[in-house]
């Protein structure tokens, strides 16, 4: 199985392909055989050790994929070989294949693509909980989104304008604006 390690502090030149052996699952565990996993900003932090968590090394960053169960772990219910899942583990998705406990794992919709669903947790998550927890927005409210071509900057473009609010985009440059329309930004 092939995996990208941190074996060092650095930046992503730092990063390395490396074979490992297949993982096992444990009680209440699955393996997940990844399709696609999301690289966000505290990738960047976490493999030169500016991140809050230092998971001890090597280690695989990536906070969240998509894919299928390749095997299950024992008392695991309601999943089954072969269904496609997306999954938060914190770190260590950028590999073949994962380890993850079951609860952490939530059906892909059909129809839904695997690279799409790979990305849901982290920025989407983030900006629920921003707009919606503790925010409190509401219809008919404005939101300014500064940095609204990027990750956390579209679902907050996306997520707001669902829920009923004028989303208002700022980015530098006028294709990053145009790209932030398109997302569902007002102006």
């Amino acid at each position: 199985m092939k995996a990208v390690l941190s074996r060092r502090p650095g930046g992503p030149d730092s990063l390395e392909i490396a074979d490992l052996p297949a993982p096992e699952p444990g009680p209440g565990e699955v393996v997940v055989a990844v399709k696609a996993a999301s690289l966000n900003f505290f990738d960047t932090l976490i493999i030169r050790d500016r991140y809050q968590h230092r998971p001890d090394r090597p280690f695989s960053p990536s906070g969240e994929c998509a894919g299928v169960i390749a095997a299950i772990g024992p008392g695991v219910g309601g999943l089954a070989v072969g269904k496609a899942v997306a999954a938060h583990v914190g770190w260590g998705a950028a590999r073949e294949q994962v380890v993850v406990p079951a609860d952490a794992c939530v059906p892909v919709p059909e129809g839904v693509a695997l690279d799409i669903a790979a990305t849901v947790f982290i920025t989407y998550g983030t900006t629920l909980h921003a707009l919606k927890d503790r925010a409190k927005l509401r219809p008919g409210e404005t939101l300014c989104v500064l940095g609204a071509s990027g990750g956390a900057g579209q679902s907050a473009v996306e997520v707001g304008k669902v829920m009923g609010a004028r989303v208002i985009a700022c980015a530098s440059g006028a294709d990053k604006c145009a790209f932030a329309r398109a997302s569902g930004a007002e102006r």
